[in-house]
């Protein structure tokens, strides 16, 4: 049960060598979320390995060429490759008339349906979900409409410890009950016992989740909205010098960027969306770590996995 992140460009607006624009693709368990599609996005898809063909959803934070501009491109490619099953696309309402664009000038001969949905939210809301997964979107602070995501595992049915079946000889509807996160209660004699859910059960393992905030200033609600999130993306587009531009502009600092994922208690801070003044960005590593200690800097070409923390098995000692 695979949950692989690959990001396929980090620069900003101004592409660079070595770093193309903003593109990611999030491989959940096979299915794959990409966001953002920034210019060359397929040349990465290409060096990653990537099916275009598998790519089910498109999420795109805003309509900023560094974030659309390889999109026009991915679509043509897509029906040339004869693709016929559906494609959602989550974007900004100002992102209709693009597609219309496309779809007027480039669209002949495409064989499958592109499925536009607005992103007009105030607050996180649930955009798609599966059996497994969902997707998550919610207001930035930018210059424009901006969208950051979520997507998240849902919470497995709990296990039932074998020795808790035995010790309380427990029929099939218990089983299901305590698998459904309920108590058992038992009535005889007049009597009641109750088998506990949090003694008899456990959860098999702890859902793994991504969160993506680019591009973005701070602002209040962010780490409630991603509290807790196994992996927070956090654009650091500038270093705390450059803490007037940033804010100027509407994006974060590393220092920013380190304090949102203190607040929000995630498991581990992934930057990108670099500014072109600064060809090496070694140096905004200190700065994250000195307030978020587990910071990594993101790079074209990173394949990050999240690895799936499962349960022994073993009830705990009494």
């Amino acid at each position: 049960m695979n949950f692989t992140l690959n990001v396929l460009g980090t620069a900003s607006a101004l592409p660079m060598t070595e770093r193309y624009p903003s593109a990611q693709v999030l491989d959940v368990r096979g299915r794959l979320f990409m966001i953002d599609c920034g210019e060359g996005a397929q040349m990465r898809l290409r060096a990653a390995g990537i099916s275009f063909l598998k790519i089910e959803h498109i999420c795109l934070s805003h309509i900023h060429g560094d974030h659309v501009f390889g999109l026009f491109g991915l679509l043509s490619t897509m029906g040339l490759l004869g693709r016929t099953s559906p494609l959602n696309i989550y974007a900004p309402e100002s992102f209709g008339p693009i597609l219309d664009f496309f779809r007027s000038h480039f669209g002949e001969g495409l064989l499958f349906e592109i499925n536009f949905v607005k992103l007009t939210m105030s607050e996180p809301s649930l955009l798609y979900e599966n059996r497994s997964v969902e997707l998550l979107a919610f207001p930035l602070n930018h210059r424009v409409d901006t969208f950051g995501f979520i997507i998240r595992e849902k919470m497995p049915s709990r296990n039932v410890y074998k020795s808790a079946i035995a010790r309380h000889g427990l029929t099939l509807a218990e089983i299901g009950a305590l698998k459904r996160g309920e108590d058992v209660v038992r009535h005889k004699d007049g009597c009641q016992e109750v088998i506990r859910n949090d003694e008899a059960s456990y959860v098999p393992y702890v859902p793994r989740s991504y969160a993506y905030c680019s591009d973005t200033a701070p602002f209040p609600e962010l780490p409630d909205w991603v509290r807790g999130v196994t992996l927070l993306y956090h654009e650091a587009t500038f270093p705390e010098e450059m803490s007037a531009m940033a804010e100027k502009t509407f994006h974060s600092t590393t220092l920013q960027a380190a304090r949102t994922a203190l607040d929000a208690g995630a498991g581990r801070l992934l930057v990108g969306h670099y500014s072109s003044r600064f060809p090496s960005v070694d140096f905004f590593l200190d700065e994250l770590r000195s307030v978020f200690p587990d910071s990594y800097l993101a790079y074209d070409g990173l394949r990050m996995e999240i690895p799936l923390v499962k349960h022994d098995g073993e009830e705990p000692v009494r």
